[in-house]
């Protein structure tokens, strides 16, 4: 007989066996109970029954003990007086007309201008939401999502079990931001789920007088600036930061497409977890020019695979490098025919060992797939295919030679930032997640966001089984298929996480040799493709679904099905082939899939009608056109229809079709089917909704622990959302991928089976084990911790120096053309400061000074603009001034030059000249880098005067030219421009190589991170220098070598 086990898993009963000569006792899941009686007395069950209860009496009372301790207790409780302040306007808010209540969003904006502050609107404001989505979308918020949406709005993260809404809730908070006009960012993970919030929750906004907008990746440069520009931007994380970027390489104003000069204001963060912690190891990078060294690759790779792991290079697989040992250098150099794998001039150390990190650690179908001959990425957290990314430093050419494809070149990075320092710009910033808790102190530091968690509006009853543990990996593959067996011969729905493409179809491979019908969800086309109807499915009567990832999928499981994804689905099914021609067949594997033993739909006569109305009035449509639609638009037709259902009433939709107009009213006529089919796919999936509560609910089985408890507990949410059943049981291997990359002592365990069993597929469950996977998951969790701070730690540094170049490029390129002057004034003051201060001391006479030398270096780069008066003065006389110049009490600034020195050209006029002139003369005396000494105004003078001479002579040149004022402007902009990315792009470089190089300086005793702060502030000391220095050269070259001026023109842009 079948019994119920001590977890509360209708498992068939345990089969017990004696081990050795010990009296312990073995348990192992069968799928056919024993013939053997219970081992277990009734008095043995009884006291293990009140034991039981027991302890979840206390452990009841602890638990609520805990919370009204904890301070998020208290600041969840002071929330529900905005929670009470929204219900009471609830009334009033009800009966508004739609015209009323958009107009509360104009009465809002004014209150606004007039001095009201955000939160004296709150709760009005989220009352008016509340309405907005119960007349548009037919939800209302419940009232702790109205406590997450005022925590989105206080800047923190709301912490929101799976299925409780999150989506919805950032409405709130959206809403109330963006009516200061000043743009709001709702940041999703994939282009997927920002189109499908941007259209569902934008509706909310739209019927509130609030513009929406929406950034996809392929997304032209005038389309993504109007999206910006709207109220509310739904976007994903990628997009974001690669827009960033690029706004900040933009050749000219025209081509930004952010809202400049404030791109950044309010962010809602959805996944935050994700974005912030799980992408926040990889900088957002945009590579420049190609290298030459692809020829390389190839030849590193075939190095590789002579080279023996254990003999020839060391791996380490927590962090993903190689060393290679003396013998491996040898028979490296010795294969190459290089006396120095790391010799300057020869260098194939990098190549070596990437080519080994590529044979190591990237595996196919694991970390990426090949498609069309190519490496395409699979996102570890996600199981997406990343077309557009790829590994730097190398790293993706050596896979591609791996897999002997075409080797794309090599490149430079010309642009990176990092998600936190991204994310870092917005003024106030919050995020919404399911698991945030445990990372809560990360949070706190590096962005000041505090994690609330918000209460459920149904309690959960989830049940999550304990840990089964097995010494190999077949052992914990076949206790997997076993246990989704028995589950599909009880009709469960079953969830299955896996950590690759590979253990995927591993497990797909095992069901079909026992024929369990189940879809497969990961990073292959011909899955992919079909993830909105699997996920839809995933939580139907006897549905199997292997998923790569759940984390960020963005779609509830909801029990019975998801009616609305199941109309939509029929919907195609019946008009897609009248519509186009070219319907993808979709490519799936040979064998039974879930769709095979789901319980059919049954559609109704009225929505059997109306199916047959739009299917003919589609042939019309066609037939009037003179030939079908492409296939994306006949789906933007069925979804733009199907969206027109949503914000039209049933009567006003009859109208429509009813109307004799010369148009065909398709639209209508698909909406109303759609309405009439999710009637019955509504009464369908309830029906068997609440056949699978009775059975239990969705199971969900995870087969590897995850780097996070975190991430575990993501794909455990699947289950038992708002209140429902469910289960959640992991199941792994010590032959897992995690016990290997730390290092996990296993042998204590294989011993411990070995003296129990000889069967090593025997699971091993208790507090021991427990306890070990634990303490496994939190080594894990402080070493990828310590890799984030350290990457924040190294990358604040750039941050400081990015701020600077990327304030100073958009100050040129948004700046009026006096502001771009005044760039051009101030660099060659700087650059005149520089070579003066560096040939001089303040505290000696100037006859100790190098004049000869400033003199030199002041005539070698502005030979070309001086005119005759300077080519008479000589070291003599400028000794001569000096002395003489340093005898005065006061001077004349507006008319100063040296005495007995010619005068500089006479282009100070006007006003705004001479305020230009004393604001350099400032800027002169305030200089800290100087030290103070008797003859510091002397030097002062010097570089006013010198400086006033190369400026007047500049200006001159340029009027002598007879060129425009708006040409000139242009040339100038487009000069300081390049310049200053070029140089930038060089820094880069230079800060990527000592970021790599400075770790070694810790065997010398000395602090990295300290040695990486002072180089870094030199080499950007040295890079604006240089920037300033070429700029002036070479706009002086510029205009007085007409000849040479078309080619400097085609060599900036």
């Amino acid at each position: 007989m079948t019994t119920a086990t001590a977890t509360g898993l209708l498992l068939p009963s345990p089969q017990f066996r004696r081990c050795s000569s010990t009296t312990r006792q073995c348990t192992k899941p069968t799928l056919f109970p024993p013939s053997a009686p219970s081992l277990l007395t009734s008095r043995h069950l009884s006291r293990s029954c009140i034991t039981s209860s027991l302890k979840e009496k206390i452990g009841g009372i602890q638990k609520t003990w805990n919370e009204v301790r904890s301070l998020n207790h208290w600041v969840v409780r002071d929330y529900y007086r905005l929670v009470n302040s929204v219900n009471a306007l609830e009334p009033h808010i009800q009966k508004l007309s739609d015209e009323q209540l958009r107009a509360k969003t104009e009465e809002f904006r004014q209150r606004l201008k007039q001095g009201a502050t955000l939160a004296d609107i709150q709760a009005e404001a989220f009352a008016v939401v509340r309405e907005a989505a119960k007349r548009k979308l037919g939800m209302r918020h419940f009232d702790v999502q109205i406590i997450g949406g005022a925590v989105l709005h206080d800047g923190s993260i709301a912490e929101m079990k799976t299925g409780e809404g999150k989506t919805l809730v950032s409405t709130l908070a959206a809403y109330l931001n963006a009516l200061s006009g000043e743009g709001v960012h709702v940041v999703t993970v994939n282009d997927y789920l920002a189109q499908r919030d941007a259209e569902w929750m934008g509706r909310v906004h739209r019927f509130l007088g609030l513009s929406v907008g929406l950034i996809q990746r392929d997304m032209k440069n005038q389309e993504r600036r109007s999206n910006y520009r709207c109220d509310i931007t739904y976007t994903n994380n990628t997009e974001l930061g690669f827009d960033y970027l690029r706004d900040n390489l933009a050749g000219s104003s025209e081509q930004l497409v952010m809202r400049w000069p404030k791109p950044f204001h309010f962010g809602v963060v959805d996944e935050v977890d994700s974005v912030l912690i799980d992408e926040g190891r990889n900088p957002l990078l945009i590579s420049g020019q190609a290298s030459k060294d692809a020829v390389r690759f190839p030849v590193a790779a075939r190095i590789a695979d002579l080279l023996v792991r254990g003999l020839h290079y060391s791996v380490e697989l927590k962090d993903n490098s190689v060393e290679l040992t003396e013998e491996g250098i040898l028979l490296a150099e010795t294969a190459l025919d290089t006396n120095d794998l790391w010799d300057e001039n020869d260098p194939w150390a990098r190549f070596v060992l990437n080519a080994l990190r590529a044979k190591e650690f990237y595996r196919q179908d694991v970390q990426y797939i090949i498609r069309n001959g190519k490496a395409l990425i699979i996102n570890e957290l996600t199981g997406r295919v990343e077309e557009k990314r790829r590994w730097s430093d190398g790293i993706h050419q050596a896979v591609e030679a791996k897999e002997g494809l075409k080797i794309q070149a090599d490149s430079v990075v010309v642009a990176q930032i990092t998600y936190q320092s991204l994310f870092k710009l917005y003024p106030k910033l919050s995020g919404m997640t399911g698991t945030a808790k445990t990372e809560e102190k990360e949070f706190l530091k590096i962005f000041q966001m505090p994690v609330i968690e918000v209460p459920t509006n149904k309690l959960s009853i989830r049940e999550d089984l304990p840990i089964m543990a097995f010494a190999t990996a077949r052992g914990k593959w076949n206790y997997v298929r076993a246990e989704i067996e028995y589950m599909f011969g009880l009709g469960r729905p079953v969830l299955v996480g896996t950590t690759s493409v590979e253990n995927s179809e591993h497990l797909s491979a095992l069901l079909r040799e026992i024929k369990i019908p189940h879809n497969i969800l990961n990073a292959r086309p011909k899955y992919a493709a079909r993830e909105a109807e699997i996920v839809a499915q995933a939580g139907r009567k006897y549905a199997i679904t292997l998923s790569t990832n759940m984390a960020g999928r963005g779609t509830d499981i909801i029990l019975g099905g998801n009616p609305k994804m199941l109309a939509k689905e029929i919907l195609e099914d019946n008009l897609l082939s009248t519509l186009s021609d070219n319907v993808p067949d979709v490519e799936i594997d040979s064998g039974l899939t879930s769709g095979q033993v789901l319980s059919k739909v049954k559609v109704g006569p009225s929505s059997l009608g109306l199916l047959a109305k739009a299917v003919l009035m589609s042939k019309y449509v066609c037939k009037s056109e003179g030939k079908k639609l492409s296939y994306d638009k006949a789906r933007k037709i069925i979804s733009e229809s199907i969206e027109m259902s949503q914000s039209v009433g049933s009567v006003e939709l009859l109208k429509l079709v009813d109307e004799e107009t010369e148009i065909y009213p398709l639209g209508p006529c698909i909406a109303l089917a759609y309405l009439s089919v999710l009637k019955d796919c509504e009464s369908h999936c309830s029906s068997e909704g609440s056949e699978v509560k009775n059975l239990g609910g969705l199971h969900v089985i995870g087969t590897s622990l995850h780097e996070s408890r975190r991430i575990d507990n993501q794909l455990r949410g699947r289950a038992g959302r708002q209140g429902d059943p469910g289960s959640t049981r992991f199941v792994v291997s010590l032959q897992d991928d995690m016990f290997q990359k730390f290092n996990f002592d296993t042998e204590w365990a294989v011993k411990l089976i070995s003296r129990l069993t000889d069967d090593d597929d025997l699971p091993i469950v208790g507090h021991s084990i427990m306890k070990q996977l634990t303490n496994l998951q939190v080594s894990a969790e402080k070493y990828f911790f310590s890799i984030r701070k350290n990457l924040i730690e190294f990358d604040e540094v750039l941050e400081v120096q990015r701020k600077h170049v990327y304030d100073l490029r958009q100050l040129i390129l948004s700046g009026d053309s006096d502001s771009c002057s005044q760039h051009i004034f101030q660099y060659m003051q700087a650059v005149v400061s520089e070579i003066i201060l560096k040939n001089v001391d303040p505290t000696k006479h100037p006859r100790s000074w190098k004049l000869g030398k400033i003199l030199k270096e002041f005539v070698g780069i502005s030979k070309d603009v001086l005119n005759e008066s300077f080519a008479g003065i000589t070291e003599e006389n400028l000794l001569y001034s000096l002395t003489e110049v340093h005898g005065l009490s006061s001077v004349d600034i507006d008319e100063f030059h040296l005495p007995n020195l010619p005068r500089p050209p006479n282009s100070f006029r006007g006003i705004r000249m001479k305020s230009s002139s004393f604001k350099r003369w400032l800027t002169i005396c305030s200089d800290d880098s100087v030290k103070d000494g008797k003859f510091r105004p002397s030097i002062n003078l010097l570089c006013k005067y010198l400086g006033d001479f190369l400026i007047a002579s500049y200006l001159d040149l340029i009027q002598d030219s007879g060129y425009s004022s708006a040409y000139v402007k242009e040339i100038e902009r487009a000069v300081l421009v390049k310049t200053l990315d070029s140089f930038w792009k060089d820094h880069l470089v230079n800060m990527n190589k000592l970021n790599s190089a400075v770790n070694l300086r810790y065997f010398g005793h000395r602090n990295p991170l300290e040695e990486y702060k002072i180089d870094g502030c030199r080499f950007f000391i040295s890079m604006l220098s240089a920037t300033r220095r070429v700029t002036v050269e070479s706009l002086l070259r510029y205009w007085s070598s007409p000849m040479e001026s078309e080619e400097l023109v085609l060599q900036q842009n």
